[in-house]
């Protein structure tokens, strides 16, 4: 039996996708691409913007409509806040909200067991699933979401948090996902170990909100101390990361070489009234501090940043003050996005709203200086070596480029002739190489 995945969503998602995909290989399904014809279809959903949920429904509906007699499975955020809704997508259109997720990993194998037909998977599926019990409030189902093997990226991700006790206006995912619970960090290590042993050569440390990880008297500053020690060989990379956290806690922990100088620094707003209507419990100065920080602890870090635009009430004031923070801080990118309310949170009926054009244009002028802060963070890496994770073989103007992701998360592509073996067996390596030029936000580079 064939199986395909598809995820929407943040790094958390991929990782939980990686864990399904990786059981359902281990029953004896095929993984396959997902326009291509399956058996199974698995989909895992985000519920951060309404666009994520349209796009969401949009693919549901292709894959149920396309393939009739497959089984099409939706869980993520939006199946457990939407699990109707997503039903009503097509009569074989499997909904498992987040307090099942992790029985998709048993169901793999009993849909792949001798006692299930292919005929009318949904049935068979659906009837096993009212048999089982799992619930969003035990952290060992939410921590199972742990793959030997990873199908989609030539890195390892590792589950260490999950949920959220933070209660932002604008933000329903701690709705979805429920209070935050942490991997305990025994644990951590010795899945740390097993991926250090199968030789991945970086982890990406993931969850909701990392910042909360906590475990008896241990934070995130002390996990990361104990990984360092316990683990060798693979350079580590964090999810993203609160301005309050960078300046609370001893983080000093990250100016180790073995922590990549990549981070996400979830900023929402440079204008303090915005941010006290968002809850977020910090002034913009704090946003200053940390990135000033994180420049201490890195040479030239690549830092990127969360933005709302448009959220309710924001005047031209309070948007120019955001504007102002960006172009003095020079993020290295800005992921930014027009406001979405979002059903259930406190600005759900904020008045007075930002109608969509206003904040279509401030979304824009964000990603004008997005985009000149990520050229210039380009341009003073040419002539300058760093360390590429190999992720997979493509073809540019006729040329075969191995591409990859630096520690500091440049793409970077350099010729696959300059190796001795040009084939998967590379896949997951790290190399070293040295920038030479840039275009359409990839390096090209050359490896010494």
């Amino acid at each position: 039996m064939k199986s395909s995945f598809f995820t929407f969503g943040c790094k958390l998602n991929q990782c939980e996708t990686e864990a399904l995909a990786d059981a359902f290989e281990k029953q004896g399904f095929q993984i396959e691409e997902f326009e291509k014809p399956s058996d199974i279809y698995v989909i895992n959903t985000c519920t951060v913007t309404s666009k994520s949920e349209q796009k969401a429904r949009r693919i549901i509906r292709k894959a149920s409509r396309d393939y009739p007699e497959s089984l099409v499975i939706v869980t993520g955020c939006y199946a457990q806040l939407e699990t109707e809704v997503i039903s009503s997508l097509g009569e074989n259109v499997l909904s498992i909200p987040l307090d099942q997720k992790d029985l998709i990993m048993d169901l793999a194998g009993f849909l792949a067991s001798d006692h299930t037909s292919r005929e009318n998977l949904y049935k068979q599926a659906s009837f096993w699933l009212e048999t089982q019990s799992s619930g969003i409030d035990d952290p060992s189902g939410r921590f199972r979401f742990s793959a030997a093997d990873f199908n989609f990226h030539a890195r390892a991700f590792l589950k260490i948090q999950d949920g959220c006790d933070n209660r932002c206006a604008y933000c329903r995912v701690c709705l979805a996902r429920g209070s935050s619970v942490s991997l305990d960090s025994s644990t951590v290590i010795n899945r740390l170990k097993e991926l250090e042993n199968s030789g991945y050569r970086e982890v990406v440390l993931t969850g909701i909100n990392i910042d909360s990880y906590s475990d008896g008297n241990k934070n995130l500053s002390d996990l990361l101390e104990l990984i360092l020690e316990e683990t060798q060989h693979f350079r580590i990379r964090l999810s993203s990361l609160e301005p309050k956290t960078l300046l609370d806690s001893d983080l000093s922990i990250l100016s180790h070489p073995r922590i990549c100088p990549h981070f996400h620094v979830s900023a929402q707003s440079g204008s303090d009234t915005v941010l006290e209507r968002m809850n977020r419990n910090y002034e913009a100065h704090l946003v200053k501090d940390a990135v000033l920080r994180l420049r201490e602890l890195k040479s030239d870090p690549f830092i990127a940043a969360d933005i709302i635009a448009g959220f309710p009430g924001e005047n031209d004031e309070e948007h120019e003050e955001t504007i102002a923070l960006l172009k003095e801080l020079q993020f290295s990118r800005i992921h930014v996005f027009p406001f979405s309310p979002r059903p259930g949170t406190a600005a759900w009926d904020m008045r007075p709203s930002v109608p969509q054009r206003i904040a279509g244009v401030r979304t824009s002028e964000i990603r004008d200086i997005s985009h000149s802060s990520h050229q210039d963070y380009f341009e003073r890496w040419i002539g300058r070596n760093v360390d590429v994770l190999l992720e997979e073989i493509k073809e540019s103007d006729g040329i075969s480029y191995w591409e990859g992701t630096s520690g500091n998360y440049l793409k970077v592509r350099i010729p696959s002739k300059q190796f001795s073996e040009s084939d998967e067996s590379l896949r997951g390596a790290i190399v070293s190489c040295r920038i030479e030029l840039h275009r359409n936000y990839c390096c090209y580079a050359s490896a010494v």
